[in-house]
């Protein structure tokens, strides 16, 4: 052993003391120092833990290479051993590779192990003392090719070597050198599972896992099942050859001829035409030999079968009795079948309670979500009834939670979020509602940095069809940015009798815009704004919210937001902002309409007049013609005074408009030392259209 560890050691003397922990794709592994967190690593883990596997499973196909071949005798299945053999060998490759990696492994300082993750140890000197301390002769013992060199050098080179002899010499060997097999797996699961946290990502990938594992005890169960049978056949017909030397027939019975491979000797030959050892070893008769839990091996003929036929059998025993725990054995007085018995009942209860109920944890865990909804929905049903709520409002109720669950699943992502760091929950955010804010035409005017700001605040907001979200005159506490569905936005504009306007919300669309107004105020007080609108589900909506609080803190951080660009993209985009364009519109066209209909008055007026001028009594022509031409100065100064006075009527209506608007805007300002005139004011609503006049 020391000798093993001195030659080892000096082997890395050439290595520098310590190596950086190096990915590079461009060098081999083997000339670099691998973290035991790397992605490179854990995958190696997986591939070698499934090479484990593959490994249990392949040890107990060596129990079947013995089978009865003639009458009274036993043999080995060479074609067997050679593909199992094979099989064999490509595993024991994997590891050796496995041990050359852990000599190349990082480890973690124990004495780092304080704060964090601890320090990682690159030495190769010291990783390969601790590995030959530690693990090493554990993995060599299972990495040894002890089967093979006993099948094809040990065996062949013994002279007097028989079925029987090789039947034990292979089940030792494969029984010792199982249980290092067995024992490499643990610390490799528990490296896996430290590692990434579990060893299937999926819940029915850890059932199928721990299914196959509980049929791989069944594998090797039925295999020593079959291996015992073989040993009891062996047992009978050797009971049956000793009692029959002391008789006086000649030739007298020899273990040899219990070997096929001395089938054709005349000796052997003479033998059976008066032996009685295969009616003695009948195994329907437990009078002349019992065989206990072995004898279905022999009625069934499962000895003398083909290997997939034998080996499903076996499976098939070793499954059934570890699920029932054993109770269905009858067993004899033989020690051996007691102890298997012993052993199967306690591996089925370990296993049943270990295995089984691990897939039954991983069955469940893809169900408890929806188990959870269940018993909230039925706590939601006895509240409701308890409250005796209307049948209208609980069947709103019930839309809801229905609705809720469908787009959510159960899983409560601002809960996942906050458990995150903070880069990583703006990465998320803005796949996931980037895109989606962009697709609200007046966020498409901002920048990157803005709607990431925005995008952080964003929290997702769920509506059934027929719930008001906003009613007129209710205080705004949120911005919403439709994403799915469609609402409706209706007003009175305060009230007012005779005034209606609704509008039809889509995807793209916002509501709440008066949010926005309040929040770019310097001096906006705790009070929040009133809503200018009624708003009202017509589906089920999906939709981003975005708090009075948020938004407030996002107008005071970025001075982007109150950029005469976005304020002019903010007008021409909200629905409110149009209703008031299109009230000042129709009042301007009706007041436009009232001074086109008095000028046509006038007009028709003046008309009228000169045509009672024109038709006068003919007495009265020269009169009046004398008369009009005295007066005809006078007419033409009376006509020039009416139009300047109709001129300086519009000019004093024009001039008083003008005034009372400027007022109007001094008066909207802000009058903060330090701000720019082209602030919030200019998002005030504008004066209220006149209809009194109509």
């Amino acid at each position: 052993m020391n000798k093993l560890q001195h030659s080892t050691s000096s082997a890395f003397l050439h290595l520098p003391k310590r190596l950086p922990l190096i990915y590079d794709h461009n060098k081999p592994w083997w000339d670099q120092i691998l973290d035991p967190g790397s992605e490179f690593v854990n995958q190696w883990n997986h591939i070698f833990l499934v090479t484990c596997l593959l490994a249990l499973f392949l040890d107990p196909l060596y129990f079947f290479l013995p089978e009865i071949g003639d009458r009274v005798c036993m043999r080995i299945d060479y074609s067997l051993s050679v593909s199992v053999t094979v099989m064999r060998c490509v595993v024991d490759l994997f590891s050796t590779l496995h041990i050359a990696m852990k000599f190349r492994t990082a480890y973690v300082a124990p004495s780092s192990r304080v704060l964090g993750r601890g320090e990682l140890v690159t030495d190769p000197r010291m990783i390969a003392k601790r590995y030959l301390k530690k693990d090493f002769l554990i993995d060599l013992a299972a990495a040894l090719p002890l089967p093979q060199i006993v099948i094809w050098y040990i065996i062949p080179a013994t002279r007097s070597s028989t079925a029987a002899h090789d039947n034990h010499t292979i089940s030792l060997i494969i029984i010792l050198q199982y249980i290092p097999r067995l024992i490499v797996i643990f610390p490799l699961n528990a490296r896996i599972v430290k590692t990434t946290g579990v060893i299937a990502k999926t819940a029915w990938a850890g059932a199928v896992y721990n299914l196959l594992l509980y049929m791989l005890a069944s594998h090797v169960v039925g295999a020593m099942w079959y291996l015992m049978s073989m040993e009891r056949q062996y047992e009978c017909w050797r009971h049956g050859c000793l009692r029959e030397r002391n008789r006086t027939h000649s030739p007298s019975c020899r273990t040899s001829f219990l070997d096929c491979n001395n089938v054709e000797t005349p000796e052997r030959m003479h033998w059976l035409t008066f032996t009685n050892v295969e009616i003695q070893c009948n195994s329907s008769d437990i009078r002349s030999f019992d065989y206990g839990i072995f004898a279905e091996a022999f009625t069934d003929e499962v000895t003398t079968s083909g290997f997939m036929e034998k080996y499903f059998y076996c499976l098939w025993w070793g499954l059934r009795n570890l699920s029932s725990y054993g109770q269905n054995l009858e067993t004899s007085s033989y020690i051996g079948e007691t102890s298997l018995s012993c052993g199967i009942c306690l591996a089925g209860l370990v296993l049943f309670a270990q295995l089984i109920g691990n897939m039954q944890t991983y069955l469940q865990s893809t169900t408890l979500r929806l188990e959870e909804w269940r018993v909230k929905r039925r706590d939601t049903e006895e509240w409701m009834t308890h409250r005796q709520l209307p049948q209208d409002l609980q069947n709103r109720i019930r839309r809801f939670v229905q609705y809720k669950w469908l787009a959510t699943r159960g899983v409560d992502e601002e809960e996942i979020l906050q458990s995150l760091p903070l880069d990583i929950r703006r990465q998320i955010r803005r796949h996931l509602c980037l895109a989606l804010v962009r697709r609200v035409p007046f966020f498409s005017q901002m920048d990157d940095q803005l709607l990431d700001a925005i995008c952080e605040r964003l929290v997702s907001l769920l509506s059934t069809k027929d719930a008001y979200l906003v009613r007129e005159g209710d205080p705004v506490n949120e911005m919403l940015f439709i994403i799915r569905g469609q609402l409706e936005s209706s007003t009175t504009n305060g009230g007012r009798s005779g005034f209606f306007n609704s509008i039809t919300l889509k995807p793209g669309d916002f509501c709440g815009e008066e949010l926005l107004t309040w929040a770019l105020m310097h001096n906006s007080n705790l009070n929040l704004p009133s809503s200018t609108r009624t708003v009202k589900s017509l589906t089920e909506v999906e939709a981003f919210a975005l708090r009075a609080e948020d938004l407030k803190f996002v107008a005071s951080q970025f001075k982007r937001l109150h950029s005469k660009k976005l304020q002019h993209a903010f007008r021409y985009y909200s629905h409110q902002w149009r209703t008031w364009g299109a009230c000042l519109i129709q009042t301007a066209w009706r007041r436009y309409k009232r001074k086109k209909m008095a000028e046509e008055l006038w007009m028709r007026e003046n008309l009228y007049y000169v045509q009672l001028i024109d038709q006068g009594d003919s007495d009265y022509e020269e009169a009046d013609s004398r008369s009009s031409i005295a007066r005809s100065p006078d007419m033409g100064s009376g006509m020039q005074q009416l139009g300047t006075t109709l001129l300086a009527s519009k000019f004093a209506a024009n001039t008083r408009r003008g005034a009372g608007a400027s007022s109007q805007a001094k008066k909207l300002l802000i009058d903060k030392p330090g701000t720019s005139s082209l602030e919030m004011p200019k998002l005030f609503k504008p004066d209220e259209p006149d209809f009194s006049g109509e």
